[in-house]
């Protein structure tokens, strides 16, 4: 596979055996810097709204409960403004993310022969992220995700309580899932079935009971594809 093959069939990131990583990241001919970021930046708040929201309407549900019972006027502008709260969280996070990707792909612009060596780098980031899923570390990062206020918990419905608690849910959701976005940028931040794959597995450790243990199973099955890449790397290195 030549490296545009190996750019299309992973959405611009590196394939085990070629590839390159630029597209997301880079200009296309005659953007501006400026226009490749924004377009980046929309296409990452697109994805974390479509990737984030199963696991995120329980949480607004709950919400809802917690500034008023059943029964009363929905307060809605409330529940809007913990959403919009906690995706700010996520555009930041893209933010922060984009000019890494872009360095990284300048890198390996100037200097091809890395190119070989991102296949292996990928399974890598693999095998830690699923590693991760292990740790205790892990197990606390979601249990803040999995904890929300609920009936048995007031709070005030006002717009400062709304929003604190949107950056606050974003905050621990963005260290929860610190591990498997990884995965997903480094397989391919552009690729339909990693960005599937990551918001099965992101929504099955968040709502599914038993939530530690599911975290683990989906680290299992990550750390096993992560050996894989490394090893196919190896082969057809």
């Amino acid at each position: 596979m030549d490296a545009m093959g190996a750019m299309d069939a992973m959405g611009g990131m590196p394939m085990p055996g070629g590839g390159t990583m630029s597209t997301p990241w880079m200009p296309m001919p005659g953007q501006t810097w400026a226009g490749a970021a924004a377009s980046f930046l929309g296409m990452w708040v697109v994805m974390m709204v479509a990737m984030m929201l199963p696991s995120l309407v329980p949480a607004l549900w709950r919400y809802r409960h917690a500034i008023g019972r059943v029964g009363e006027t929905l307060p809605g502008s409330q529940i809007a403004l913990m959403g919009v709260g906690y995706f700010v969280v996520w555009t930041a996070f893209g933010i922060a993310i984009y000019p890494l990707g872009v360095a990284l792909a300048a890198v390996e612009m100037q200097w091809p022969p890395l190119a070989r060596v991102f296949p292996i780098a990928v399974g890598v980031v693999v095998l830690i992220a699923g590693a991760l899923q292990f740790t205790a570390w892990k197990a606390r990062r979601l249990a803040c995700c999995r904890e929300a206020p609920g009936r048995s918990l007031a709070l005030p419905a006002d717009a400062a309580t709304a929003w604190r608690h949107g950056l606050r849910l974003g905050l621990h959701c963005t260290a929860c899932c610190a591990g498997l976005m990884a995965i997903l940028l480094a397989i391919g931040v552009m690729d339909l079935r990693a960005m599937a794959a990551v918001m099965a597995a992101i929504t099955a450790e968040r709502l599914a009971p038993g939530g530690e243990r599911v975290a683990r199973a989906i680290g299992g099955v990550a750390v096993g594809a992560g050996l894989l890449l490394i090893a196919r790397a190896g082969v057809l290195g």
